[in-house]
């Protein structure tokens, strides 16, 4: 089973969904926005890829946040931000079958589905 997280409008998910429809692979489409994420889904992302690699940083949700929520940043932080506002987690978030890939970059999901 492939699930793809994110947000419907957000460019990079644009690119890895049209990338997978053009190769006819099915997945589920999980959206932060209309679903939001549960707190042990997140918790297992971050054992398996360490929560800085799921903090967007760089978006303008984690940049509009006031400094004090900024500062200081622990796992526990970290995760209350993204349970309170999944835009800050990078995407996409892609599941293959429990193997889990973030953001987007066209020659890493050619290996992931180089068998389909």
């Amino acid at each position: 089973m492939t699930t793809l997280y994110g947000i419907r409008n957000c460019e990079t998910m644009k690119k890895a969904r049209t990338w997978l429809d053009a190769r006819k692979i099915a997945y589920a489409f999980h959206d932060y926005k209309t679903s939001g994420i549960d707190r042990a889904t997140l918790e297992a992302w971050a054992t398996s890829l360490g929560w800085e690699v799921l903090l967007n940083r760089a978006g303008t949700t984690f940049r509009k946040l006031p400094d004090a929520e900024k500062e200081g940043l622990s796992e526990k932080k970290a995760l209350a931000l993204m349970l309170a506002q999944p835009s800050i987690i990078r995407r996409p978030v892609l599941d293959e079958d429990g193997r889990l890939t973030v953001g987007f970059k066209p020659e890493t999901y050619e290996t992931i589905f180089a068998g389909h």
